[in-house]
């Protein structure tokens, strides 16, 4: 069913509504989805002490390398 189809059909639908039971059909517009923001872990004290172990490691391996 293509978009033009639905709308036909919705339409149909909207004016039997109308013409069968008296009502009344209100549209609305559709809501925007709400924004999502990239969840982020916060770092804790074993994050932190484990990026650091990599830092030193790294400083360590960039002395060793420049020595040689």
């Amino acid at each position: 069913m293509t978009k033009d189809e639905l709308r036909a059909e919705l339409e149909r639908q909207a004016q039997r509504y109308k013409d069968v039971y008296g009502g009344e059909v209100i549209t609305y517009a559709a809501q925007p989805d709400p924004e999502r923001k990239p969840w982020r872990k916060k770092a804790n004290l074993l994050d932190q002490a484990f990026s650091q172990e990599l830092e030193r490691i790294a400083k360590d391996l960039g002395s060793k390398v420049s020595l040689d």
